[in-house]
């Protein structure tokens, strides 16, 4: 048997402690990070993206960090995967462990399903277009998905416009919708999975999850979000850049525009990261493979950061054995 690549994955939504969690699994394991988020990538997105800071890292090694500008459009999952692949080799051959940890779940499936990638490259001027298009008659674009590509208008939520746009941008090119060549969780041609994941996932009630990102969009203004946003505002950037998307962005930009008070604005962050962490749950949990880890049932963090390395830990020699 084949012995494949062994990859511990920590998920969950927001402000579920996924950054302290992995620090911990990683000095257990002798391991070191890798980002899947997809707001982390960044440079100038720090407070915004919840990027750890050189502190929280511990001496850590983290990757997939503040690798591209906020004026990129071209950065994508295929991308992610190619850049991640290199990381996870890196540090196999310096007989470490990686660890990837984050929310962005098309990431996650990137790495743990084995997805085929079209070729067809970014077209800037048919997605300025059809953002445009979006934003005179919004629902617009997926119902042009619905017709070209149904099964990805299914898997898409009517709202992903990012992604119904590229799926939009495939058939334009191609002539074939983005389903054929395989979606989040279809292996079109048959290929296996490069990896062996190991995913643990971290969860608890929701009430406690909301009351743990309103205090982190607190912490976060306390630390300067405020003035991290007008930095970006005062760039003038194309407000249909993917990094101006980030949860904070689009809020505070309407408050340096003049339409909503810091109140407003403030409340909006914390309704939408709700509304963020919710999707992110609900694409989660249809994923069968994560073993669940609920916070509330361990009466410290040292307790239940203990039980989720011991669960790492386990499973990473267990399969070790098994494909060996």
């Amino acid at each position: 048997m084949n012995k494949k690549v062994r990859l511990p994955m920590i998920v969950g939504p927001t402000a579920s402690g996924k950054t302290a969690l992995s620090i911990h699994v990683a000095k257990k394991l002798c391991g070191e990070i890798i980002s899947a988020d997809s707001m982390q990538i960044y440079r100038e997105l720090n407070i915004c993206s919840a990027k750890p800071t050189k502190e929280e890292m511990q001496g850590i090694p983290h990757y997939m960090l503040s690798i591209e500008s906020v004026t990129s459009r071209s950065f994508n999952v295929a991308e992610y995967k190619k850049m991640t692949d290199g990381f996870i080799n890196e540090i196999i051959l310096r007989d470490k462990i990686p660890i990837v940890v984050g929310g962005t779940g098309l990431y996650i499936n990137a790495l743990s399903y084995p997805l085929s990638f079209t070729s067809v490259e970014p077209n800037c001027d048919l997605r300025e277009s059809l953002a445009l298009l979006e934003k005179d008659n919004p629902g617009s674009l997926y119902k042009l998905l619905r017709d070209c590509d149904p099964k990805a208008a299914q898997r898409l939520h009517p709202n992903d416009t990012k992604r119904i746009i590229r799926a939009l941008e495939v058939f334009e090119a191609s002539g074939r919708p983005i389903s054929d060549y395989g979606g989040d969780f279809v292996n079109g041609e048959a290929r296996e999975c490069d990896y062996d994941p190991i995913m643990l996932g971290i969860t608890m009630p929701r009430e406690l999850l909301y009351s743990r990102i309103e205090q982190r969009v607190d912490i976060m203004l306390k630390n300067g979000l405020l003035d991290e946003i007008k930095v970006l505002y005062d760039m003038k950037l194309d407000r249909s850049l993917p990094a101006v998307k980030a949860l904070g962005c689009k809020q505070l930009f309407d408050y340096f525009d003049g339409n909503c008070t810091i109140d407003d604005a403030i409340e909006l962050i914390k309704m939408e990261s709700r509304r963020y962490a919710k999707r992110q749950i609900t694409w989660f949990k249809r994923d069968t493979r994560i073993r669940w880890f609920d916070v509330t049932q361990y009466a410290a963090n040292e307790d239940f950061f203990s039980d989720a390395a011991a669960y790492i830990e386990r499973a990473y020699y267990e399969n070790s054995r098994q494909t060996e």
